[in-house]
């Protein structure tokens, strides 16, 4: 069949906004019809080269959509079901799965972007994260394909997939975060907002919310964060480890990205502290890090893909939250672009503009 997409051709470049011949489903496989995508920053780092993306490639790794059509051994997901495709699959049959770790399933960090269609050309194009969000339709993989509350809208539940569920997974899988706790959030995009967010549904004492950017800083105010540390002004380290009694935070969430970023959120936390390392900058970044911290120090520092997600028993847990108004996805919401905006999107999240722009076909 053939469909709309916005295809990176070529990086640092315009998006190729244009039919792409999409496969048909194959057996395990369905055709989802995209009613709403998130953009991330991620996605601009894979448009500038910055993520080992293979272009052509459908960037974009969560979307919400209907399901159109579905292959051989799909049989409980019809036609017109409304459902959310997340980043990280399970399939259930991997070393990562059999362990309780499918956020490190063989098929996403093993299997590669796998190609979904062709340019009229005939070069192959391939679908970031398996999913390939930005396009009127995605073949993806049932395994990470997630039926949707009817009480959520297409707005809020697309952004599940990637900033929820790594912000939360963050908080309450990884880090567990304990009532009373000091916690420290470095970097206040989509993702560390959500962190802030979830540090106070967890019950931390103090929410520390570290960023140079002023408007940032205020939003983390208003979503629970009990102080306000930029980024630019001063040492961060010292203002977190002032705010807690000169020990540094219980628990360090690092949303930001720059080498720089995680080193500050390894000396934020204090002895035997616990730092979460979600934020990357580049697919090679290195890090040095200070050696006595890791080691005398007894600090824990975990990583944080997708959350530590495993799908079918997280997804409905934040599900839950944003159906009750637990969460407030409000500030998210900013702004809603067509397909063929897709440059716009692009430059507007490189620019700090836009938290999440949300794309629609």
């Amino acid at each position: 069949m053939r469909a709309r997409a916005a295809v990176l051709t070529e990086f640092e470049s315009p998006f190729h906004v244009g039919e792409v011949e999409l496969s048909g489903p194959g057996p395990g496989q369905l055709v989802v019809r995209m009613t709403a995508a998130p953009f991330c920053s991620t996605d601009w780092m894979g448009w500038r080269a910055m993520r080992r993306k293979v272009p052509p490639v459908i960037l974009g790794h969560t979307a919400v959509g209907v399901v159109g059509s579905v292959g051989a051994g799909v049989t409980d997901l019809a036609a017109g079901t409304r459902v959310l495709v997340a980043g990280t699959p399970q399939c259930g049959e991997c070393f990562y799965c059999g362990i309780g770790r499918p956020d490190q399933c063989s098929v996403l960090l093993e299997g590669g972007d796998p190609v979904v269609g062709a340019l009229p050309d005939g070069r192959p194009v391939r679908a970031a994260g398996r999913v390939g969000a930005y396009a009127e339709h995605l073949l993806v993989d049932r395994i990470q394909v997630h039926r949707l509350p009817d009480e959520l809208g297409d707005e809020v539940a697309c952004l599940l997939g990637c900033g929820i569920s790594t912000a939360l997974g963050a908080v309450f899988t990884i880090a567990e975060v304990q009532p009373g706790q000091s916690v420290a959030v470095v970097g206040l995009g989509h993702l560390g907002l959500w962190a802030v967010q979830g540090a106070r549904l967890a019950g931390a004492g103090s929410i520390i919310a570290v960023d140079g950017h002023p408007a940032r800083r205020a939003l983390a105010g208003r979503l629970g964060a009990t102080a306000l540390v930029d980024a630019f002004r001063g040492d961060p380290v010292e203002h977190v480890r002032a705010l807690t009694e000169g020990r540094g935070a219980d628990v360090v969430i690092e949303a930001a990205g720059p080498a720089l970023a995680t080193r500050q959120a390894v000396e934020m936390a204090r002895r035997a502290g616990t730092v979460v390392l979600a934020g990357v900058a580049h697919s090679a970044t290195e890090v040095p890090l200070p050696q006595l911290q890791l080691t005398v120090h007894g600090k824990r520092l975990l990583g944080c893909q997708n959350g530590q997600m495993t799908p079918d028993v997280d997804l409905p847990r934040w599900m839950a939250l944003l159906a009750s108004g637990e969460l407030d996805p409000t500030p998210f919401l900013g702004r809603d672009y067509r397909l063929d905006e897709i440059d716009t999107v692009a430059r507007r999240s490189l620019a700090l503009d836009d938290l999440t722009g949300v794309l629609h076909p």
